[in-house]
């Protein structure tokens, strides 16, 4: 799945945005696991940390604005909750002191959450370089006012000639930006017609366009919430799929690190002891009967009856041999 993410949607999360850094995590997931190709033209790095100090600096702006500051008439005075309140106002005036300075001295240091989260995922990304041949295409692009792009601006038609460059023909393109120069002036959710039809007849392939990070995990990965919880289905599907008993055994370390499963997680390990060989002929292995057994405790209860009796029949019937002699 190849992903490009426009300069805006980085920035957002040094703002009021309503998508939480969780997204960023959950999309470095899917680039360990090859699941996702996140493409980083260095138009769009230059373009985040030209803006980084400005987006900022506006966030703190709107965070100062919000200092509470009431006023009480002189008749509030004489009762026991103006004194309560005026208590309230110094802890809180006291404690945005406190933010304000551990904030600044992350965004000097360049260690704000955002921060650390988006190099995380420049480092995992796929860069394409400005070229002077990108820059031509861009520039005749802006000339003949052929989206995207701004009056005098060659920004994003820098970005979108590398992705036609540099993207393989015939595969699909997911893009998440929140501009205007993208999205469709009937339906603000939509990509411009010409961009689709653009990327079709060059590409032979689909654009898929999303306006937030959240927009894209909720159509392709809907149930996952957190970074964590992508980590474990993933480690679970290796299990399922394993097909040599090295990599048995990898996803049962992995697996043994997690306490909880939910139901249809349980449903697939348990299926995976009874249906795939490469787990149920190394059962007795003492660190798959192990997981297994813990497994049994904690989570036999989320399975149906005959996966149940199945599952019990293999752990009493499969224990592990061990050598006395050693």
């Amino acid at each position: 799945m190849n992903l490009f993410i426009d300069t805006n949607i980085f920035l957002s999360f040094f703002h009021l945005s309503s998508d939480d850094l969780e997204e960023i995590h959950k999309l470095a997931v899917l680039i360990d696991k090859g699941q996702v190709t996140l493409w980083l033209t260095a138009q769009v790095k230059d373009e985040f940390f030209r803006n980084r100090e400005n987006k900022i600096s506006d966030a703190i702006k709107k965070l100062k604005e919000q200092q509470l500051k009431p006023q009480f008439p002189q008749i509030c005075k004489d009762y026991p909750e103006y004194q309560e309140l005026s208590e309230l106002q110094k802890a809180y005036a006291a404690k945005m002191s406190s933010l304000m300075k551990n904030v600044n001295a992350d965004i000097d240091s360049l260690t704000l959450k955002a921060d650390l989260k988006i190099s995380e995922l420049f480092e995992k990304s796929k860069i394409i370089p400005t070229t002077s041949d990108l820059v031509e295409k861009a520039r005749l692009r802006r000339d003949v006012r052929n989206p995207p792009g701004k009056d005098g601006s060659l920004g994003d038609a820098i970005n979108w000639e590398a992705m036609l460059q540099f993207v393989p023909p015939k595969q699909d393109i997911y893009l998440i930006a929140d501009d205007k120069d993208y999205y469709s002036v009937l339906d603000e959710n939509k990509v411009k017609d010409f961009l689709a039809n653009e990327w079709q007849s060059t590409k032979a392939s689909k654009l898929y366009f999303y306006r937030r990070l959240s927009q894209f995990f909720k159509e392709h990965y809907p149930e996952i919430k957190l970074a964590s919880e992508l980590e474990k289905e993933f480690v679970i599907r290796s299990l399922v799929n394993s097909g040599n008993f090295a990599n048995t055994h990898n996803a049962i370390e992995k697996l043994s690190k997690y306490a909880e499963f939910n139901k249809s997680q349980a449903a697939e390990i348990a299926q995976a002891a009874l249906f795939n060989n490469q787990v149920g002929w190394i059962f007795s292995d003492d660190d798959v009967h192990d997981f297994y057994s813990k497994f049994w405790k904690n989570h036999s209860a989320l399975l149906e009856k005959e996966i149940q009796d199945n599952l019990s029949h293999l752990l009493t019937t499969k224990v592990p041999v061990h050598d006395e002699s050693a």
